[in-house]
């Protein structure tokens, strides 16, 4: 009797622990579905499942939904024998997972918790090792109970935890993430940002991993060499330091504006008073309200005698200006990653002030 109560007892603290884990690991994802989708498709390329990559990001909104709805439904004891079932086999799937990402297909970062907490792949790979025991004692806690006998507030509840878990995916899709974890967020000035960077790294530099959408050639860049900046031919694949101690998180200094007479992002960064950066994912595929928004902004912008430029992975080649129907501005290139690693949208504007970014829209939100 006293070892069934105290078996209870550590199945209790278990299914706690393991729910609030799914809940802080769930919820830091799906509010930043683009930076998701990007992990996503990362894994694809790494596994040879690039023909998947055009769904990455309903693989990231489904996937991150579905942890925090598992992770709720444990917490609150929703038909919790068969979130338990799906709780040990998803725990099984990414131990295995992270132990070949920390030996035989190593990656920088597994992006359990998203943006909010880096962890190496070796730290992921422990952290699970520590959860899969939890995950068989909540399993077998639970084995005796009937896996499809809903009672109706548990069927209530299934439904309400899917629908919060989904529609914080969709809005911060259709938007920007609730909390942004980025290195760009609001308050943050790029130019003191990437210099603060490149001193924590010292002499340490920072080398680009591309890979060639045509052939599949595997090339390092340093940050000056503009050809990775062509997003035609290369695919970003990882980014390294030549220190001891690998970064993995997101490096402002990574941040580079390019035009056809070259490097324009001191130029850029340090413009004083109000600028506008329009990030275009395409140039040549802008929906046709995002574009009317864009011009209402440009006007506005002339309004109170604040500069407007055009950033975009689109190569620009021999022109550096591009026109949206109100007036020319000045175009220049960004690495797409970069591009939305600072604005998690494929269209939006960054507001900077002095340097400093002041705000961030998707460009369903411009309005002026």
């Amino acid at each position: 009797m006293k070892n069934r109560r105290l078996f209870r007892m550590v199945a209790r603290v278990c299914r706690v622990l393991f729910a609030l884990t799914f809940v802080v690991s769930g919820f830091s994802k799906v509010i930043d579905p683009w930076g998701t989708s990007l992990k996503v498709s990362e894994y694809l390329s790494i596994y040879g499942l690039d023909f998947l990559d055009p769904a990455a990001m309903t693989f990231s909104i489904w996937l991150c939904g579905a942890e925090l709805m598992m992770g709720l439904m444990l917490l609150f004891k929703v038909r919790i024998r068969l979130i338990s079932i799906f709780a040990l086999v998803s725990m099984c799937f990414f131990t295995i997972l992270t132990l070949l990402s920390a030996t035989l297909i190593p990656v920088e970062d597994c992006g359990c918790f998203g943006e909010a907490l880096k962890l190496s792949p070796w730290a992921t790979f422990f952290k699970n090792l520590v959860l899969l025991p939890m995950a068989v004692v909540i399993w077998w806690r639970y084995r005796p109970d009937k896996i499809f006998a809903f009672k109706p507030l548990e069927l209530a509840l299934t439904v309400l935890f899917f629908t919060v878990a989904m529609y914080v995916g969709y809005y911060c899709y259709i938007h920007l993430p609730l909390i942004d974890f980025l290195p760009y967020r609001i308050g943050v000035n790029i130019r003191e940002a990437m210099h603060a960077s490149q001193t924590e790294k010292e002499e340490a530099e920072t080398i680009l991993v591309y890979r060639n959408i045509a052939t599949g050639e595997i090339r390092e860049f340093q940050l000056d060499d503009p050809e990775w900046q062509d997003a035609e031919k290369w695919e970003w694949v990882d980014t390294r330091t030549t220190s001891d101690e690998p970064s993995i998180r997101p490096l402002v200094s990574e941040f580079a504006l390019r035009d056809p007479s070259g490097d324009i992002t001191e130029e850029v960064i340090t413009t004083p008073g109000r600028l506008y950066m329009i990030c275009i994912t395409d140039l040549s595929d802008i929906p046709t309200k995002c574009l009317k928004r864009l011009q209402d902004l440009v006007k506005h912008a002339a309004g109170e005698d604040a500069r407007v430029v055009c950033l975009t992975p689109t190569p620009m080649y021999d022109h550096s200006h591009c026109d949206f129907g109100a007036g020319e501005m000045p175009c220049y290139n960004i690495d797409a990653t970069t591009m939305k690693t600072m604005l998690r949208a494929r269209n939006g504007v960054v507001v900077l002030d002095d340097g400093t970014i002041s705000a961030k829209m998707n460009c369903r939100d411009v309005a002026f």
